[in-house]
């Protein structure tokens, strides 16, 4: 069977997961987050791809980005993938596949639903059980965009933006949203959507991108459940 391509919808942010080669570790020490982070900067600015939320999992990767181009994604996960793989290869004198073979990544639609992805995102450390509260975790954005930590990885997206007139009440909401439960209803779709490269957001948002590209954008049942967290 064909594989579904990955959609593009200009100004339309997409939510990216890449995972390790058969669930593997892809970090194996805490400078290898560092580096990887680098390569994300270089990656983000060498393509001209915002980044607006992120977290680096042990054997998997988390990034909400908006490309400004149709061939910008497949270019910034290139770049992002060449540079940290010979990292990976080069200091632990390993060869082989690192990642899996192809990433996945879902278009978000709407202000909501772009919010529940970005809160998806930096709250997967607390779904793992690793940290109590998502601010803990020092790999994603949940502090940049909960406390107003440094972090220039971050380009704020306008559905964060529209959350308070100021970065102190943004900061304030945001990190009143970690604390609340996701509905589990929003979480199961958007991880379909991204397994399947479809649409995230409202039934217009599917039918208006299935307009634009010719094939369907809402997630379909599968077999399989989609990976977690």
């Amino acid at each position: 069977m064909a594989r579904k391509p990955r959609p593009f919808v200009p100004g339309a942010a997409m939510h990216v997961v890449q995972r390790g080669n058969n669930r593997q570790a892809t970090f194996f020490d805490e400078r290898d987050y560092g580096v990887y982070l680098e390569a994300l900067a270089y990656a983000s600015e060498a393509e001209a791809v915002p980044l607006h939320a992120y977290v680096l999992m042990t054997n998997h990767v988390h990034l909400l980005v908006t490309p400004p181009r149709a061939e910008s994604l497949s270019r910034f996960m290139q770049a992002l993938s060449r540079c940290y793989v010979r990292y990976v290869n080069r200091t632990y004198r390993r060869t082989g596949t690192l990642w899996e073979g192809r990433f996945k990544a879902g278009v978000v639609g709407e202000p909501r639903y772009l919010m529940t992805c970005m809160l998806y995102i930096d709250k997967n450390p607390v779904r793992a059980g690793m940290v109590a509260e998502a601010t803990g975790y020092d790999w994603s954005s949940a502090r940049r965009l909960a406390q107003g930590a440094e972090d220039l990885l971050v380009t704020p997206h306008p559905a964060y933006l529209d959350l308070a007139a100021n970065a102190a009440g943004r900061e304030a909401e945001y990190d009143a949203l970690l604390q609340r439960p996701t509905d589990l209803r929003d979480l199961k779709a958007l991880r379909q959507a991204t397994q399947q490269n479809a649409a995230y957001g409202s039934n217009r948002f599917q039918d208006q991108i299935e307009a634009m590209i010719g094939r369907r954008m809402d997630p379909q049942p599968r077999g399989r459940p989609a990976a977690e967290p």
